[in-house]
């Protein structure tokens, strides 16, 4: 058994990671539904959240369903980001989660997300204030370091657990790295096998195939993995990995009749959430991975990312069940 605080996962849990875009509550019920054992949302600005943004306000929405849940955070202002603490907790998370690890240009550029990096005693100061400031279980997702010449991740968790987080998400590349090259596992191995760690480490980043999974359990000797990318428009991918480490055989892949039945399902939730506009428009970066790899398709694909009405996916959507209903995926 893992534990998150007093939250009570299986062995070698299945985490779904928080992304921008993405991870919105219907997704998060569809792979909730299909075997993540913690789901977060994407991550919210803590500026953006004092300031009373709607598209921050909005990302606290949580369905009971998805429990255990865990809303996600970045900033690099300890007012902020205390005072963030208190608007999340209204929305009764299971987790809140630290993002040190985003990458991206205008967030690093404020000294947030993997930009704390560069200052690790900010880091973990902000942590103990954020742990101190509620009952929550505080974790934190992060990177090996700024660059291949500032790798601490060993001593960096140690220190974050010494101040009270309960579990840390290590993703297997630096920040200079980005998303490019292969994710380095080896670091986050040697946090795991640190004697002086004993809150779970959880590995990210190139879990792309069952195996994948198998790897980051058997040969690094994880507590878990965070799953991100391979399971847009897949989230079968939680229980495809279960049914591996079960059975040591591959589940077979989704019928036709399960992905067109997935995206109508996602579409509808996403339309309940965000109301006509915005759920036709933010279901659309799906649509390709739901379908990905059928012959003569294009068409259809097109067809369902240009589609400004839902009666109108809804319609490809019959249409592609229709022609498609014998089609097999190997």
């Amino acid at each position: 058994m893992v534990k998150i605080g007093d939250i009570e996962l299986p062995d070698f849990p299945l985490l779904l990671a928080p992304m921008e875009d993405v991870s919105d509550p219907p997704f998060r019920a569809l792979c909730k539904e299909e075997g993540a054992d913690v789901v977060y949302t994407e991550f919210i600005s803590s500026e953006g959240l004092i300031r009373d943004a709607a598209k921050s306000v909005m990302k606290l929405d949580i369905y009971e369903k998805e429990r255990p849940v865990g809303i996600q955070i970045f900033g690099a202002v300890l007012e902020s980001m205390l005072r963030t603490i208190e608007i999340v907790e209204a929305s009764k998370p299971d987790i809140i989660d630290i993002n040190f690890g985003c990458p991206v240009k205008k967030v690093v550029s404020k000294g947030a997300g993997a930009g704390i990096l560069k200052d690790i005693d900010l880091m973990v100061s902000l942590t103990e204030a954020m742990v101190k400031h509620t009952k929550l279980p505080i974790t934190v997702k992060t990177r090996l370091g700024w660059d291949d010449d500032s790798i601490k991740i060993v001593e960096v968790a140690e220190r974050l657990q010494d101040v009270g987080c309960k579990a840390i998400s290590i993703h297997g590349r630096t920040r200079a790295q980005l998303y490019k090259g292969d994710a380095n596992w080896v670091p986050i191995a040697e946090v795991k096998n640190n004697q002086r760690m004993h809150i779970p480490v959880f590995g990210n980043g190139d879990v792309t195939t069952p195996e994948d999974a198998l790897r980051m359990r058997d040969e690094y000797g994880l507590d878990g993995c965070m799953i991100g990318r391979a399971a847009i428009g897949n989230p079968w991918f939680f229980n495809q990995v279960k049914h591996f480490f079960n059975t040591g055989e591959h589940m077979k892949l989704p019928t036709m009749e399960q992905r067109v039945s997935a995206a109508r399902r996602h579409l509808q939730m996403s339309l309940d959430w965000k109301g006509e506009r915005l759920g036709v428009f933010e279901t659309r970066r799906h649509y390709t991975n739901y379908f990905r790899g059928i012959k003569d398709f294009k068409d259809y694909r097109i067809k369902m990312v240009t589609t400004d009405d839902s009666a109108g996916v809804f319609d490809i959507l019959d249409e592609v069940a229709l022609k498609f209903k014998d089609y097999q995926f190997d």
